[in-house]
Order: structure tokens, then sequence, then C-alpha cells
């Protein structure tokens, strides 16, 4: 289902990061998974609205080699400072290690982009499968993301009042039925999802601004194992790395706690008013829940 008539292929200037009012100046960026792929079209996005410093995290340091060499390559005149670290979202001790890390070095992270995650291959049953297989994706598509933004949000250097910006790279999978034969991703995302959307409804936007969004049909690594580059017709990686951006941004405070996709014309969003008293008046609205039934109350189990 889209929400606006426009769906975008590639990135325009509403989302572009050049955008004054996109500006992260002075703002410290953490994408996991950065290396490579939409993660790393991500931190360069980020570079382009004049982020003061990106760390991008991923488990291989030769692919953190390649990519730190590629944007000092890009990016020779920016003010930008670039930081590598090898980790693992799925293992609790890689993640205490980073953020010790970085608070031995003095460093508050603004935006934290989670965008590492577990991708199972694609199954005809679901129960076929060996359990390891399914926990490992919970391990780290749900435990390791919520490790990250636990950490992230409890920085003993953040000033009191100092707002923070959380974007998750979600799926559209979670929202598909009957859904993808990728089970374990899917429902591990779906489930990554809901929480953001509860922990936004306990955590108001000027304390950590939280948007959860679908990327798009992207060729990465990953895809390149079942796809051809011709088939299907793929989005560009600038329209989710833009995106990801706006989504760090008071632009899109507003839809604090909800899951959208890229495709959507974010000004269209904004101008429906439709929409707009849907967020107001529905707090499930955008966000993962059971179909087809409305709010419940248990107002009487207490009179």
């Amino acid at each position: 289902m889209a929400l606006t008539k426009t769906h975008h292929r590639d990135t325009y200037p509403a989302i572009s990061p050049t955008k004054p009012s996109l500006s992260q100046v002075g703002k410290t960026v953490l994408i996991t998974g950065g290396a490579t792929g939409i993660g790393f079209e991500i931190a360069r996005s980020f570079i382009k609205a004049s982020a003061s410093r990106i760390i991008i995290l991923s488990r291989r340091s030769s692919a953190l080699d390649i990519a730190i060499k590629k944007l000092r390559n890009e990016f020779k005149s920016s003010s930008t400072e670039f930081l590598t670290r090898q980790g693992d979202i799925g293992d609790d001790s890689s993640i205490t290690a980073l953020w010790n890390y970085l608070h031995s070095q003095n460093i508050l992270v603004h935006v934290l982009v989670l965008n590492a995650a577990h991708v199972t291959p694609f199954g005809p049953d679901s129960l076929s499968m060996d359990k390891r297989e399914l926990m490992q994706s919970f391990d780290v598509n749900v435990g390791g993301n919520f490790l990250m933004s636990s950490r992230f949000v409890k920085q003993p250097l953040r000033p009191m009042g100092q707002q923070l910006n959380l974007v998750f790279m979600s799926t559209a999978g979670i929202q598909r039925h009957p859904a993808p034969s990728q089970n374990p991703y899917t429902t591990s995302k779906a489930a990554f999802t809901a929480l953001l959307g509860r922990i936004a409804d306990e955590r108001p936007a000027d304390d950590v601004q939280i948007i959860s969004f679908h990327p798009g049909l992207l060729y990465t690594e990953g895809a390149a194992g079942y796809f051809s580059p011709n088939m299907p017709r793929w989005d560009e990686m600038a329209l989710p790395a833009d995106f990801a951006v706006w989504a760090a941004s008071p632009e899109a405070s507003w839809l604090h706690g909800r899951f959208v996709w890229a495709h959507w014309d974010v000004d269209e969003l904004k101008a429906d008013k439709d929409i707009s008293m849907q967020l107001e008046q529905e707090k499930g609205f955008l966000k993962v829940a059971v179909q087809g039934l409305g709010g419940v109350s248990f107002d009487s189990y207490f009179d």
C-alpha cells in the first residue's frame, strides 16, 4: 500500500542531504553494517549533510579498509572525520567494547543508524529449519539492535536535554501477507520494528527521535546471490541513503515511532490531512500490530 501518489525510485530535492534544514553539522553518526551496500551509501549521504564525524561499524576489517579509502578519496575537501570499528552486533561483548571505546575517546554519538542485519536464505518451510537459524536472526536483528539502542540512549557523555536520533532499516516484508519465504529475517525485523514503536510511546521525539523505514529494492551483495543486476528493476541506493538523513532531522519528528517507506514522497505525506489526522488519533497507525482489530480497552476490568 502506498500512502502517496508519488512513488520515488531515486533521491529527490526534499530529502537532499545538502538541504540546509537537514544539516548534520556538529553531529557524530554511527552506522552499523556501514562498510558496504546501503550502509556505505548512508555514510556518503551524512557526509554530504556535513556531519562532523562518521563512525562505520562492520564485522569485516577488509571491507572497512576499502570503505574508508573510498570515502577519503571521494571527500578529500570534507571536514568530516572518518572512524571505523570492527564489531559484530550479534555479540554482546563486541557491542560493549564498542561503546566503552567511544566513551574512552570522549565521543558522543548523536545519530545511530541500525543497518546491519542477519539475512536468511529463501526457504519453503519454516518448520524444517534448525532452531539455531531462527535464533541467529533474532540475536542480531532484535537482541543486537536492542543492546545498541540501549547503550546509545544511555551514553554517559550525553548532556541533559540532548536529543538523539535513531534510524532503523526495516523491510516491507513485515507487512506482507502471505509473508515472503525469509521468515526468520522478516519476523525478527517485525519484532524490532514493533519494539521501537513501543519505545517511542515511552520516550518523546525530543528525547530520542525514532524512525523505521523500508529502504527499497536494492542490488546489494546479498541480493546478488539471488538475482541478476537487471532483474527485477532496482531502486537507486541514493533514495534510502538520503532518506536516512531526512529521518534523522527535525523534519521527520512528526513520524516519531512510525514505519514508512523511503519511496513515499515526504512533502505529500506531510500535506495529507487524512494521514495527519490518523497519526494524531491512532496510536497504532504505521506501527506493527495485529491487523483487522481496533484499539483494545481493558477499562471494564478495573471498574
